[in-house]
């Protein structure tokens, strides 16, 4: 059946003003002033007084759980697809993390699977921490260019739980994401875990600088883990990289904070993007005991920390939004995402005027109203 958004301020996410939308299926057929329609069935909705932006893009949740660093008991639940609709995700990009072992990329591509199954859109990387590289078939171009999922590879740096792999190592991994993109029409990117240590985005910003037409494949995550991090990540972001900002991860200082900074040094938002690190298991050390332990992050923060921009940062909402729509399906490369437009996914958050999540539209259908989620996956409660 179609359906007719009737009087939504959209933000696209550049704010055009008062339109209708129309969908049909899972697609935006027709946005205008003013759009009625005779002699067909349609379902209406009337959101004067909303604001309707795309469905937020969160690219790196772990779907299947994380953790696991503290023994068996310690591996954290899968993620249940009403907690992605109740902060707005309508499209994430499932990762392992340092259990490539017992978390399998089988089980996290049938995940995305049941994902795309329940309502919302489901891609994965490939691989994980570590070296050497695992996949589903016999290389990282393979996955790229026969699993519809896979839209790159993962593997973490300057960790002290990585592999520690060397320039070489990294760059035969990119030429995997460029070789499996280049047939898949995927683009393919390497994202990058980054830990801690004082090497930091050292061999990235190397590769930049000797490979300026590699930058496009290269995801750095978890940027602001320390503040020499991130000096490097907004070096990266000005040689014309994408930045990604963990939300719900470890942090020097709250997510909104630095991107404000970066933005006060130069950077755009298009070059910047939040994600949630959900369901990743978060090290913490005792200061006094020096005991490690763990928590899982959370994945509501992206659109939090986006309000806070708003509010606190005083950016405009077409700015801060691109950190969770536009500027992720740019980095990403994914088609029809991120964007309120004609042709596009009829994917869609809507908020009061408090900037409160309200409703949520994945794929064409009404997931959420009135701030209660109304479809669940196949198993939940």
């Amino acid at each position: 059946m179609l359906k007719l958004l009737k009087n939504c301020q959209v933000y696209s996410p550049q704010n055009i003003g008062i339109k209708d939308i129309l969908v049909a299926g899972e697609k935006i057929v027709r946005i205008d002033e003013s759009i009625n329609l005779s002699g067909i069935e349609y379902q209406i909705f009337d959101l004067s007084g909303k604001i309707v932006t795309p469905g937020f893009i969160d690219q790196h949740v772990h779907i299947t759980g994380g953790g696991g660093q503290a023994g068996y008991s310690s591996m954290v639940p899968e993620v249940q697809m009403s907690e992605l609709i109740a902060c707005g995700t309508t499209t994430v990009v499932g990762v392992l993390g340092t259990d490539g072992f017992v978390k399998e990329l089988t089980t996290l591509y049938a995940k995305c699977k049941a994902l795309d199954m329940d309502g919302i859109t489901a891609f994965m990387h490939t691989s994980y921490y570590g070296l050497p590289e695992k996949t589903i078939l016999s290389s990282v171009a393979n996955d790229l260019i026969f699993i519809d999922k896979v839209i790159g590879c993962k593997l973490a740096i300057s960790d002290d739980r990585c592999s520690f792999p060397s320039e070489n190592e990294i760059l035969r991994l990119i030429n995997q994401v460029r070789l499996g993109g280049f047939t898949s029409g995927k683009t393919g990117i390497l994202h990058l875990h980054l830990g801690a240590l004082e090497s930091g985005l050292d061999v990235v910003l190397e590769i930049a600088r000797k490979y300026p037409t590699l930058i496009q494949h290269l995801s750095p995550t978890h940027v602001i883990r320390t503040k020499k991090l991130f000096d490097q990540a907004i070096t990266f972001a000005k040689l014309g990289g994408m930045i990604d900002v963990s939300t719900g991860g470890t942090q020097y200082d709250e997510p909104y904070k630095c991107v404000l900074e970066a933005i006060n040094q130069g950077v755009s938002v298009d070059n910047m993007t939040f994600s949630s690190d959900g369901r990743g298991g978060v090290r913490r050390i005792d200061p006094v005991t020096g005991e490690n332990t763990y928590r899982p992050a959370p994945l509501h923060r992206n659109f939090s920390e986006t309000v806070k921009l708003v509010k606190a940062g005083r950016l405009p909402l077409e700015q801060a939004l691109c950190l969770i729509t536009s500027s992720v399906a740019k980095n990403l490369k994914i088609p029809n995402k991120g964007t309120i437009s004609e042709g596009y996914d009829a994917d869609f958050c809507v908020m009061d005027q408090e900037l409160i999540l309200t409703d949520v539209f994945a794929k064409g259908d009404l997931m959420m109203s009135d701030s209660k989620v109304i479809r669940k996956g196949k198993y939940e409660m």
